[in-house]
């Protein structure tokens, strides 16, 4: 009865070591504008949502959005590894939001 237990708790335990980042540690970076006058800037965020572009565009949006900031487009999406390279271009926007 303990190995029928066992068997599918293995496998349950290898496929979620084996999936892709999780969003405690997934991050997107990001372009987005201000108008009159026009202002640019470049960002870090991390996400709480699905590590996807597609609801992270959603997620970036509704979270710059009090700032009066408007999203240009989600550059790409990152774990933890790729944060150190992209801090000195996000500068005061590195996971500002």
């Amino acid at each position: 009865m303990l190995q029928k237990t066992l068997i599918p708790l293995s496998i349950a335990l290898a496929l979620t070591l084996a999936s892709p980042i999780s969003a405690a540690e997934c991050y997107a970076d990001y372009k987005a504008k201000k108008d009159a006058p026009l202002r640019l800037h470049y960002g870090v965020v991390q996400l709480n949502g699905p590590c996807q572009k597609g609801p992270a565009k959603s997620e970036v949006a509704t979270r710059i959005a009090p700032g009066g900031w408007t999203l240009l487009n989600v550059l790409s999406i990152f774990g933890p590894e790729g944060l150190q390279q992209r801090k000195a271009n996000a500068g005061s926007f590195y996971l500002r939001f």
